[in-house]
């Protein structure tokens, strides 16, 4: 090949490459941006023929790339750490107090949680815990997953519940 030629074909790759190069990047930019549109959407999933509660969903699916909260397990405890109560409507009232306060720092709500799981002490009567809970988060438009597990005791033995969640974040 001569050298004349080799520099023509150098020439039009290159013409080639950049002619190609504005398309390609809108193709890369428009691709982006439907990921970006895709990607910030949880799907709730309660699949047919299964119990649909408008306290928990089945499952939820987080897309890759979104910013998770890992909440760690709130008590009924004030900010010196002392027990707020010794019944379970009252630790369980603080205890979602402070998961809220976690929540909104890190710039979230209750809708944002996609998972609570809540650890009980005991076998007693959890209605009162339960009631307490709905009053601050009965209004949730897509609930949560939640796991409900009696336990025989907490860290603390004062501890009547333990509530750890995990939230995504807009």
């Amino acid at each position: 090949m001569t050298r004349m030629m080799m520099q023509r074909r150098t020439f039009v790759t290159s013409a080639a490459a950049t002619l190609a190069a504005p398309s390609l990047a809108f193709a890369q930019a428009q691709q982006s941006e439907e990921s970006q549109m895709t990607a910030t959407t949880l799907e709730h999933i309660n699949p047919q023929g299964m119990h649909r509660s408008p306290v928990f969903s089945q499952g939820i699916i987080v897309p890759a790339g979104m910013r998770t909260l890992i909440i760690g397990g709130q008590n009924g405890v004030d900010e010196t750490g002392k027990v707020v109560s010794n019944d379970l409507a009252g630790q369980t009232a603080k205890a979602v107090d402070n998961l809220i306060r976690v929540l909104e720092t890190a710039g979230g709500t209750l809708d944002d949680l996609v998972r609570v799981g809540l650890y009980i002490k005991g076998e007693g009567d959890i209605t009162p815990g339960f009631n307490e809970w709905m009053k601050r988060a009965g209004g949730i438009k897509n609930p949560p997953t939640v796991s409900g597990i009696r336990v025989l005791g907490h860290a603390n033995p004062d501890f009547l519940i333990e509530i750890e969640a995990t939230a995504v974040l807009k």
